[in-house]
């Protein structure tokens, strides 16, 4: 029922989102981002387009009978939608990127956060996208396929976060961190996790097609090693949020900014990560025994950062999704 519902509410959105945006489309505004540095926020697109997909097949998986029957017919769809959402993503971002780089207008004193690895996120979403008939396909051509078009978009996603990651702290080091961007410390935590599910799937593919084996550890260290960084990241984001007053403004206060959605991802990312930590990693190298004392007690946490993830995204929701009364204007001008 909690992802039919959350389903429902994403397909919404994004309706609403696309109706938005082609509006935005004809405004002068939309002229000027696209001459801008902030012209990397389009990538939200091909991104939401690729997570879109990725709920199709798990209402799939869910709620119709027997999918697995005929799910090798559908891999080859899988395919072809995320090259799509790719070549997308590719052609928004080359775009910008290639302006940047030909003219040199990157004002790296305003990219004081972590607000431009958005568009590795995006990548990152179509490699774990591809990563899914690779792993699962029995058909070594479509499991071929997926595997190294996942590798592509890694590896691109992957070399792209080293450049932004390293001018988005070098700005904030000498400038300090834009207060209403300081949530982008977080998008590190949900690349991480589609990464991390892109190489594991990766390697599902590999042994279960293509011979390959990998030992229970290996995978439990690369886990070990992602959520390490997870928790690196949250807790320095929030300390950095907690020195700027962030949730006092933009998520509990009256302050209203539509970047504060970026709290979202990470609490999810987090939970997804967490669940692959326990279950593929400590569960199958036998550190844990599923369903014991400890395993219940790794839990706690996850379900903790879930439903508080959770809680969030409704304050967020009726502070800046429900126009009305006296913050009718507002939310108007928010949304444009």
């Amino acid at each position: 029922m909690g992802i039919l519902y959350f389903a429902l509410l994403h397909y919404g959105l994004l309706v609403w989102n696309i109706r938005e945006y082609n509006l935005f489309r004809q405004t002068e505004t939309f002229a000027q981002l696209k001459k801008s540095q902030a012209e990397v926020q389009l990538m939200a697109i091909p991104l939401t387009y690729a997570m879109a997909i990725n709920v199709a097949f798990v209402l799939g998986a869910l709620f119709v009978p027997s999918l697995w029957d005929v799910v090798e017919y559908l891999f080859p769809l899988a395919l072809a939608a995320y090259l799509a959402v790719g070549i997308y993503g590719v052609r928004i971002f080359m775009i910008f990127f290639a302006r940047v780089i030909a003219f040199g207008d990157f004002d790296c004193e305003q990219n004081n956060s972590l607000s431009q690895m958005l568009s590795i996120f995006a990548f990152s979403m179509v490699a774990v996208g591809f990563a899914a008939p690779g792993a699962m396909s029995h058909n070594q051509l479509v499991s071929g396929l997926g595997i190294m078009l996942a590798t592509a978009f890694s590896s691109v996603a992957a070399g792209l976060m080293l450049i932004k990651i390293v001018l988005g702290f070098r700005a904030m080091f000498e400038h300090g961190i834009n207060r209403e961007s300081a949530i982008s410390l977080w998008i590190v935590i949900p690349i991480l996790t589609v990464m991390g599910i892109a190489l594991f799937r990766i390697a599902m593919g590999l042994e279960h097609n293509f011979g390959m084996h990998f030992h229970a550890w290996t995978l439990l260290l690369l886990f070990t090693v992602i959520v390490a960084m997870q928790v690196f990241y949250g807790i320095l984001g929030y300390k950095v949020m907690r020195h700027l007053g962030y949730y006092n403004e933009f998520i509990s206060g009256s302050g209203r900014s539509v970047i504060a959605y970026a709290a979202i991802c990470p609490g999810v990312a987090f939970f997804v990560m967490g669940n692959f930590f326990i279950n593929k990693g400590l569960v199958a190298a036998g550190v844990v025994d599923k369903f014991s004392p400890a395993y219940l007690v790794l839990y706690l946490p996850l379900v903790w950062v879930q439903l508080k993830t959770i809680l969030v995204f409704r304050r967020l929701n009726r502070k800046l999704l429900r126009c009305s009364g006296a913050q009718a204007d507002e939310c108007k001008g928010l949304t444009a």
